[in-house]
């Protein structure tokens, strides 16, 4: 399967549609082809950093949105072989779906508040905290609605900042100032000046803009003339580093919100859009951050005084990041990517908190015997050998999901050399018989041999474990002789990497 990627970017209509495509894009080319993005505007300084991503970029000379976009879009991915298209824009209405649809291309289609009057995607994703079904009432039979901030978006620079936790300053004195890669009013130089009123000489802030922003000159100089510790930075590729450096961000309520609260990053609220609103509201009444409302009713004063507040609240910090962390998961794109290749499974690194489950599996009666040791395992030993193995750089535990997030079992490799790793799995007792076995080990030796430089996996099954055998084989390990462990008769089974 290949994809394109059909979104805008510019100063009036902003990098975030763009932003969280890329978040797709990144995913898609982990696992699949290389992603071509189909686009009608675009600054100098995005198209640099999505080549660096290695995205090739296709310009239309059309009207974004208009029905000659849609045939010319059809035209451009049809050429190309792709079947797959994903669409995000509020210019992007019901004929648009439609002319997509009826050239016969799958459509996963980008929304934030149901502004088409009908839907005619395969999926309508809106990974926004207010998203309703009841906004997409006016659907195709066939639309599958993904719903939620389960499916925020995030892109690949986050990934690795899985399970992060912040820890909260008893008095915060670094801010983070990003206000999207627009901002046509120029409302970073009001947070600025609101700064220059705060009174401390510790004080340290970075304001982050894009590439897009017309007003870059006069903010530099306004950070020139400042007297405390203050700097511009412009197209920034590591804002997960900056999020985890902050104390305090003051930022605008579009998707960069749901990487603020993924790392756990107190924020204050401007809103710059009117689609931004109910987002901003939404995350003021939860908690996570402080909404300070429409930019043009906020006073220079005003952002001063709250962000004095909330520098001095260590209380208030912890809590919206607790808030904010527990809101997004950081697995949104994982998820959506299911649906896009219409997998049934998942996996995801193991975490600290799965360590109860893995013991509740590991002393299941039946997992015991088809164990080489079928003695219980007390929690306390357990606590040790998984801190031992959550440390280990040569052991990979995964997790397996189904598409509704529900825990299959779980997959262990454990690195015995440079080449080689011995696997073990375990399902649930309530999903065993169920064919997930066989489906299970492909996965996963598929997923270990495109993550590491292994060549070759190798388990080994008692005699009399069946079920296992069958698995094994049927994911097409190969018998490779027997050897006795612990008094046990073990098939030797081994899967080699593929070369091609």
């Amino acid at each position: 399967m290949n994809i394109a990627i059909r979104a805008d970017a510019s100063t009036q209509i902003g990098t975030g549609h763009l932003m969280r495509c890329l978040a797709i894009a990144q995913a898609w080319q982990e696992v699949e082809e290389p992603v071509i993005l189909v686009m009608a505007t675009l600054t100098p300084a995005l198209e640099t950093r999505l080549k660096l991503e290695s995205l090739e970029v296709i310009h239309l000379s059309i009207q974004p949105g208009s029905t000659d976009d849609a045939r010319a879009t059809v035209a451009v991915v049809k050429g190309l072989g792709i079947n797959w298209v994903v669409v995000d824009g509020y210019h992007f209405g019901t004929e648009y779906q439609q002319i997509l649809k009826k050239a016969g291309l799958s459509l996963l289609f980008l929304d934030d508040y149901g502004h088409a009057e009908h839907y005619w995607a395969d999926i309508v994703l809106n990974q926004n905290v207010y998203a309703d079904e009841f906004l997409y009432v006016n659907r195709e039979p066939y639309t599958q609605l993904l719903l939620g901030t389960r499916y925020a978006l995030l892109r690949q620079e986050f990934w690795q900042w899985q399970g992060w936790q912040r820890v909260i300053s008893p008095v915060a004195n670094k801010i983070l100032v990003t206000l999207g890669g627009g901002d046509a009013d120029n409302v970073t130089l009001k947070v600025i000046q609101a700064l220059k009123m705060i009174e401390t000489e510790i004080l340290e802030v970075v304001v982050v803009v894009g590439g897009s922003n017309p007003h870059y000159e006069q903010l530099q100089l306004a950070i020139d003339l400042s007297r405390g510790s203050m700097r511009l930075e412009k197209n920034v590729t590591n804002m997960p580093e900056l999020m985890a450096w902050a104390d305090v961000g003051v930022v605008a309520g579009g998707s960069t919100s749901w990487e603020l609260a993924f790392m756990g990053l107190p924020s204050i609220v401007l809103i710059l859009a009117d689609n931004q609103r109910p987002i901003a509201e939404t995350l003021g009444e939860m908690g996570v951050a402080v909404n300070l409302g429409w930019h043009e009713d906020v006073s220079v004063t005003d952002i001063a005084q709250a962000m004095k507040r909330l520098l001095l609240s260590s209380g208030m910090r912890a809590e919206m990041a607790r808030c904010g962390q527990e809101l997004i998961d950081g697995e949104g794109t994982a998820r959506v990517l299911m649906h896009l290749q219409n997998k049934p499974l998942r996996l995801r690194p193991v975490r600290q908190e799965d360590c109860k489950l893995l013991w509740e599996w590991a002393n299941d009666p039946e997992v015991r015997a088809a164990s080489f040791s079928s003695e219980p395992i007390p929690w306390e030993k357990h606590l040790q050998w998984f801190s031992n193995k959550f440390n280990d750089s040569n052991c990979y535990i995964f997790i397996i999901l189904d598409n509704q997030d529900e825990a299959i079992g779980q997959v262990r490799f454990q690195r015995q050399d440079r080449n080689q790793a011995e696997m073990s799995i375990s399902l649930d007792k309530n999903k065993r018989c169920s064919g997930y076995g066989s489906r299970i080990i492909d996965i996963a030796t598929k997923e270990i041999f495109t993550r590491t430089s292994l060549q070759v996996v190798y388990a080994f099954i008692k005699q009399t474990n069946e079920i296992s055998i069958g698995a094994f084989e049927k994911a097409s390990f190969k018998k490779n002789g027997t050897k006795t462990i612990k008094g046990n008769v073990a098939i030797h089974y081994v899967m080699f990497k593929s070369l091609e």
